[in-house]
């Protein structure tokens, strides 16, 4: 049975192992319903691929696309309080705009 006559330290054996890794497989969402599919393939959630019905699957057809809308709608009383913030950050830039003189070494040049 072969010894190994010097001890592998920690570094080599992590070296020798860094290229014994998964690979990561090319997944996207879908655009039509956002699942994650593999690349270049057509959906099995939905039946898309490129933007074009290819496939009918049968649980969607008995459901309409839904379309997904990311903006809520802003209701008066969130308007109101949106404009505080707006008076707290011009204060704020009037602050920083205040510079006090200050010789080279930083002390106050009192």
């Amino acid at each position: 049975m072969a010894v190994p006559f010097r001890r592998t330290s920690k570094t080599a054996k992590r070296l020798r192992r860094s290229h014994f890794k998964l690979s990561v497989s090319g997944l996207n969402t879908c655009p039509h319903c956002g699942t994650m599919i593999r690349s270049h393939h057509v959906c099995p959630n939905c039946g898309y691929y490129d933007g074009k019905a290819v496939v009918i699957v049968p649980e969607v057809a008995e459901k309409a696309p839904v379309k997904k809308t990311t903006k809520k709608p802003v209701v008066a009383a969130e308007k109101a309080v949106a404009t505080p913030k707006a008076e707290v950050k011009a204060t704020k830039k009037a602050a920083a705009t205040k510079k006090v003189a200050t010789n080279r070494i930083g002390n106050r040049g009192e």
